[in-house]
């Protein structure tokens, strides 16, 4: 938080009455028998301002410094007689606890009737402890008191017992220089969120600067929508990176691919297991939530996530605890989750595949990345970006000759560039090019010839699976990889032409059981199956 003391004297508007809220100085408003009008006291100093009337005092006092109080109401009443001062009797166990002080002057700006329409409201920041003064900052910033601070202090060599006052005004918007650097920062933030890339997409760039501003200002999980390839994981690590140099994260950023969790392992990978938990369980271990304790973990695919995770998981999202695997106690992880998916989570809501409760938890800010196709003026400035991020890892300048670039950018961005992999197969292809150019520049040979093989890669015909349509709808057949498409139709084809899981596993295995000294047909078939969240009921059913 930061705080800018401005000082200045402010003409008030005649028809507005000035209320001062302060606290009684148990030390420095304590007058002395012999020098009662020659020391400064904060409290009637306040009061002594030639060009500063103050309406009304609203005294915060010491319910045990009765006689302290009325001393210094009476010498307000001879300094400034037009002041009408109001005493709030308070009990402090200890000044200096945070929670104490913070807590009772919260509940007394909520109590209390402001009549901002009429009156302006100065917390009077002198008296009192550090702590009461840290409190007034945090109530005026966040407005429960809408008003500015002044503070007072004594005038080199008490010269002066009234002293000085200065305003402290935190709306920072009022400040043109302050304004212009938070909004240069701002931009610096945006331009780190999108990688350095300047994209055009008038959408995208409104949704980075949304996410920059939740990204710094909120806890809260957020979810990043978007298909393959654009860009979700790479965001979320920049967010992590952001919120690191703001401080506001001292923990590690943990990635996960859920669709690569299953069964008990996915508990174990997730929420940790004691030694012993179960076969294998030689060590306990700590899982990747607690790792990401007092940091930010990134849930990718988080759809693939069973339904008892997902129930672990909202627990452990709501209450920053979770038991391990075998534990008696539940441990602690103040962890921020961003979740990442490709999948339309409200119909895997209606299919009974992902929790209500978790998605409502999880899409408090919920964004959708582009792809790349839907990007096209984009694509221009991620080209350029490629290039360098090729030459920092490879040491070799990438330099395209203008007919060469010129076809290329074309190419990119017409309708037959279908960005399938999005921006993972415009890296892919940036990095062929520049590869087949060596030290030369890419050439328009070199441009044709990667046309022709995007092409080819783009038009490929889906294979038939007919079995798969039971058992998956078409996104989630895109999401398994062509050749385990091709092994799970004729994995599925077997098992419903057998009537044991012995006798599946049998046929499905029958080569590679001879080399072993014992085998379970049934068991590794199984397991085959659950990798796709399947079994041998629902193949028959």
């Amino acid at each position: 938080m930061i705080y800018l003391f401005r000082y200045f004297i402010i003409y008030y508007d005649l028809l507005m009455r000035t209320v001062v809220i302060g606290f009684l100085g148990t030390a420095m408003d304590k007058p002395l028998a012999k020098t009662r009008w020659e020391k400064w006291r904060p409290s009637v100093a306040i009061c002594q301002q030639e060009d500063l009337v103050i309406d009304r005092f609203e005294l915060l006092a010491d319910r045990n410094r009765s006689r302290l109080t009325s001393t210094v109401v009476e010498d307000i009443e001879k300094v400034s007689p037009e002041t009408e001062v109001v005493v709030h009797e308070m009990t402090w166990k200890d000044p200096w606890d945070f929670e104490e002080v913070y807590g009772k002057l919260l509940d007394f700006c909520h109590s209390y009737t402001f009549d901002n329409e009429n009156e302006n409201y100065l917390a009077h920041l002198t008296t009192g402890t550090h702590v009461a003064q840290i409190c007034w900052f945090l109530l005026a910033e966040s407005r429960h008191l809408p008003g500015m601070l002044i503070q007072t202090s004594p005038a080199r060599g008490n010269s002066n017992v009234a002293g000085t006052y200065s305003i402290i005004d935190l709306d920072l918007s009022k400040y043109d220089s302050i304004a212009a650097r938070f909004h240069q920062q701002s931009l610096k933030d945006l331009e780190f969120l999108k990688g350095g890339i300047a994209t055009k997409n008038k959408q995208f760039n409104q949704m980075i600067q949304e996410i920059e501003q939740v990204s710094i200002n909120s806890k809260s999980p957020i979810l990043i929508m978007g298909p393959t390839g654009s860009g979700k994981t790479e965001l979320a690590k920049r967010i992590f990176a952001l919120k690191k140099a703001r401080n506001q994260v001292n923990g590690n950023l943990v990635i996960v691919n859920c669709g690569t969790l299953r069964g008990d392992s996915a508990m174990a990978t997730l929420f940790g297991h004691t030694k012993g938990a179960f076969t294998g369980a030689n060590v306990t271990r700590d899982g990747l939530l607690k790792s990401a304790d007092n940091g930010l973990i990134f849930l990718d695919e988080i759809a693939e996530l069973g339904l008892d995770e997902q129930t672990m998981l909202l627990h452990a999202i709501e209450e920053k605890s979770f038991r391990p695997l075998g534990a008696d106690q539940e441990i602690k992880s103040n962890f921020q989750i961003i979740a990442g998916t490709n999948t339309n989570l409200t119909k895997a809501v209606n299919e009974g595949k992902f929790r209500e409760d978790l998605l409502a938890r999880i899409n408090l800010w919920t964004y959708q990345l582009p792809g790349l196709a839907n990007r096209k003026e984009d694509i221009k400035p991620n080209i350029d970006f490629e290039c360098i991020r090729f030459e920092e890892i490879h040491g070799q300048k990438v330099r395209f000759n203008k007919e060469a670039l010129s076809s290329y950018i074309k190419f990119s961005e017409s309708p037959k560039a279908l960005w399938k992999g999005n921006f993972r197969d415009l890296s892919g292809s940036i990095t062929r090019m520049a590869t087949l150019a060596g030290s030369n520049r890419i050439n328009i040979q070199i441009v044709e010839k990667e046309i022709g093989r995007l092409n080819q890669l783009w038009i490929q015909q889906p294979i038939d699976t007919p079995l798969l349509k039971h058992f998956f709808d078409e996104d989630e057949i895109q999401k398994i990889d062509l050749f385990d498409q091709y092994q799970l139709e004729k994995t599925i084809k077997v098992c419903q032409g057998s009537h044991s899981l012995s006798d599946a596993g049998r046929q499905l295995f029958q080569a590679s059981r001879l080399n072993k000294s014992s085998s379970n047909d049934s068991h590794r078939l199984k397991t085959y199956l659950a990798k796709f969240n399947l079994s041998w009921k629902q193949l028959h059913d």
